[in-house]
Protein backbone atom coordinates (compact mmCIF):
# COMPACT_ATOMS: atom_id res chain seq x y z
CA UNK A 1 0.00 0.00 0.00
CA UNK A 2 1.31 3.46 -0.78
CA UNK A 3 0.29 6.55 0.86
CA UNK A 4 1.39 10.13 0.27
CA UNK A 5 1.23 13.29 2.66
CA UNK A 6 -0.29 16.19 1.44
CA UNK A 7 0.88 19.59 2.64
CA UNK A 8 -1.41 21.50 5.42
CA UNK A 9 -2.33 24.91 3.38
CA UNK A 10 -3.44 27.40 5.11
CA UNK A 11 -5.91 30.37 3.92
CA UNK A 12 -5.88 33.53 5.44
CA UNK A 13 -8.58 35.27 5.07
CA UNK A 14 -8.75 39.43 4.98
CA UNK A 15 -9.30 41.07 8.16
CA UNK A 16 -12.37 42.45 8.73
CA UNK A 17 -16.08 42.12 10.72
CA UNK A 18 -17.14 38.85 10.60
CA UNK A 19 -14.06 37.02 9.65
CA UNK A 20 -14.01 34.56 12.71
CA UNK A 21 -17.72 33.47 11.87
CA UNK A 22 -16.34 32.54 8.33
CA UNK A 23 -13.54 30.88 9.48
CA UNK A 24 -15.72 28.99 11.69
CA UNK A 25 -18.56 27.93 9.49
CA UNK A 26 -17.49 27.76 6.10
CA UNK A 27 -14.39 25.57 6.96
CA UNK A 28 -16.46 22.89 8.31
CA UNK A 29 -17.37 21.98 4.60
CA UNK A 30 -14.60 22.98 2.34
CA UNK A 31 -11.22 25.04 2.21
CA UNK A 32 -11.23 28.74 2.70
CA UNK A 33 -9.22 29.14 -0.30
CA UNK A 34 -12.99 28.60 -2.25
CA UNK A 35 -13.81 31.62 -0.78
CA UNK A 36 -10.78 33.48 -1.93
CA UNK A 37 -10.39 32.34 -5.89
CA UNK A 38 -14.08 33.31 -6.39
CA UNK A 39 -14.21 36.15 -8.43
CA UNK A 40 -15.34 39.57 -6.88
CA UNK A 41 -19.13 38.80 -6.46
CA UNK A 42 -21.81 41.31 -5.77
CA UNK A 43 -24.00 40.89 -2.79
CA UNK A 44 -26.64 39.18 -4.40
CA UNK A 45 -23.93 36.75 -5.89
CA UNK A 46 -23.14 36.06 -1.90
CA UNK A 47 -26.29 36.28 -0.49
CA UNK A 48 -27.10 32.90 -3.31
CA UNK A 49 -23.71 31.39 -2.61
CA UNK A 50 -24.61 31.13 1.64
CA UNK A 51 -28.01 30.18 0.88
CA UNK A 52 -26.59 27.68 -1.30
CA UNK A 53 -24.61 26.32 1.01
CA UNK A 54 -27.24 26.27 3.76
CA UNK A 55 -30.02 24.87 1.80
CA UNK A 56 -28.28 22.79 -0.41
CA UNK A 57 -25.32 21.64 1.03
CA UNK A 58 -27.03 21.56 4.91
CA UNK A 59 -24.28 24.01 6.40
CA UNK A 60 -25.66 24.60 9.83
CA UNK A 61 -26.25 28.28 9.65
CA UNK A 62 -28.42 30.14 11.84
CA UNK A 63 -29.92 33.35 9.75
CA UNK A 64 -28.14 35.62 12.12
CA UNK A 65 -24.87 34.25 11.12
CA UNK A 66 -25.66 34.09 7.72
CA UNK A 67 -26.20 37.87 7.41
CA UNK A 68 -22.91 38.39 9.28
CA UNK A 69 -21.01 35.83 6.73
CA UNK A 70 -22.64 37.61 3.45
CA UNK A 71 -22.13 41.17 4.79
CA UNK A 72 -18.23 40.09 5.31
CA UNK A 73 -18.17 37.86 2.08
CA UNK A 74 -19.42 41.12 0.32
CA UNK A 75 -16.93 44.14 2.18
CA UNK A 76 -13.94 42.05 1.22
CA UNK A 77 -14.03 39.39 -1.57
CA UNK A 78 -17.62 41.34 -3.13
CA UNK A 79 -17.96 44.07 -5.27
CA UNK A 80 -20.44 46.02 -2.30
CA UNK A 81 -23.29 46.58 -4.83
Amino acid sequence: MHSIQLPNIMTDLKPGEGKVTVDTYCIMCHSLDYITMQPNFSRAQWTATVNKMIKTFGAPINDKDAKIIINYLDMQYGTRQ
